[in-house]
């Protein structure tokens, strides 16, 4: 019983958090073998390949439109991907992440509903994650 409510408690804390240990597992595959340095583009044609060969549903640069009381406003927002449908995945691959980079997910966040967001950053030396709960 107590093992059930840790579980419970560490879901509650943590969604998502098995998808979110394979999306950064294939993130760490991807900086393994291609190291720092290049484009963030490189990187997310990476990902995808994995996602493909690994069988997990995403989109990459999904659309989202942003609502403004009774209206949608004429621009957009695009997510690098959402992956489960549920978990935005932020490409970067430069020195650091930055406020504003945080600032951008939890708004992406926001507006397409999903719980979960992840950063992660392939211009340092290690890959740098972070994770972010609605």
């Amino acid at each position: 019983k107590n093992k059930l409510l840790s579980m419970k408690y560490s879901e509650q804390q943590y969604p998502l958090q098995d998808e979110s240990y394979l999306i950064i597992g294939i993130c760490m595959e991807v900086h393994k073998i291609l190291g720092r340095g290049l484009l963030e583009i490189v990187y997310k044609d990476a990902i995808e390949y994995e996602f493909n060969r690994q069988n997990i549903p995403y989109e990459r640069e999904k659309k989202y439109e942003v609502e403004y009381k009774d209206v949608i406003l004429p621009h957009n927002f695009f997510a690098d991907f959402v992956v489960y449908d549920r978990i935005i995945l932020e490409v970067k691959a430069q020195k650091g992440i930055v406020d504003e980079h945080f600032r951008w997910v939890i708004n992406y966040l926001a507006i397409s509903k999903c719980p979960l967001g992840l950063i992660v950053n392939f211009g340092e030396n290690s890959l740098v994650t972070k994770r972010i709960i609605l």
